[in-house]
């Protein structure tokens, strides 16, 4: 029974992934978000399709700014981004963790370091650069808090799922088999959920972007256009301002987030430490 479903999955994920591949290519979104909702897909099959078609598509031409201007949906993107980068060194880490025999902890370590790292010099700081004024060094500096907790809360429910699933799942601890792919893909699922309500933290305290919005000029002016004619119906009260500061998600802000930063971070390694505990009990 399990095969069929793996089977289901992988042919289910294929198809997914082939979708979003071919239409985001004229969703109005950023390049390295693009690259995120293949990566994502690849890693969630059919959800992560769900979640672009929900959260990115362009529902008509023009309203990719206003669509995606939604809290949850910009929360949406900031955890994308984060799984994405994060996923690829943590499967990374997971790879290597079998081939060289890698005890528990030192998997967890592994995956840990290689993950983190991937996603925060290269995903979010690197990626990131010209959002942020263009200098690498600041770009790692605004980007290692909010990858961290981000990614703390993705390895807490991604931990004890792929430990779990490896104890009913023969052959999980294997990269050469499918049920280690599966395993892994449920794993990112659990921690994708479980991540998300840091990145809603994250975005409405202006740490971390969301869904961006890139046209070309002739585009964008055609799109604001589209969206301010609709938006005049709202009330007298509406300006353009007003809107395109709606729109926007800043990464700087003068005010203080709260909880405070720190306190947050302690509570992402809180919660890290009991799912690494679950997942070495397991």
């Amino acid at each position: 029974m399990l095969d069929g479903v793996m089977l289901l999955w992988f042919v289910l994920a294929a198809a997914s992934v082939l979708f979003v591949a071919v239409d985001i290519r004229t969703t109005p979104e950023s390049l390295v978000m693009k690259w995120g909702f293949v990566l994502v897909t690849a890693y969630t099959g059919v959800v992560g399709a769900f979640l672009y078609v929900l959260g990115c598509r362009e529902p008509l031409p023009g309203l990719h700014e206003r669509y995606t201007a939604a809290r949850w949906r910009q929360a949406l993107g900031s955890t994308m981004h984060c799984v994405a980068g994060d996923g690829v060194g943590i499967l990374t880490g997971a790879v290597l963790s079998s081939l060289l025999r890698f005890p528990g902890i030192t998997e967890v370590i592994v995956e840990y370091v290689l993950g983190f790292g991937f996603g925060w010099t290269v995903f979010q700081a690197l990626f990131m650069r010209d959002k942020l004024g263009g200098s690498y060094l600041h770009a790692l500096k605004s980007t290692f808090a909010p990858e961290l907790l981000s990614m703390n809360f993705l390895m807490t429910g991604m931990l004890p799922t792929v430990m779990t699933l490896r104890k009913y799942v023969v052959s999980a601890g294997n990269p050469m088999t499918p049920n280690f792919w599966f395993v892994m893909s449920m794993g990112l699922l659990v921690g994708f959920v479980v991540s998300y309500p840091i990145n809603w933290w994250l975005v409405a305290n202006h740490l971390k972007h969301g869904m961006m919005t890139v046209r070309p000029a002739s585009a964008h002016d055609r799109a604001a256009e589209v969206v301010m004619s609709e938006m005049s119906h709202e009330g007298p009260h509406m300006s353009q301002g007003s809107l395109m500061s709606d729109m926007s998600m800043p990464m700087d802000s003068d005010q203080a987030p709260w909880p405070p930063v720190p306190v947050m971070a302690l509570l992402s390694f809180l919660a890290l430490a009991a799912g690494a505990a679950i997942a070495l009990l397991t």
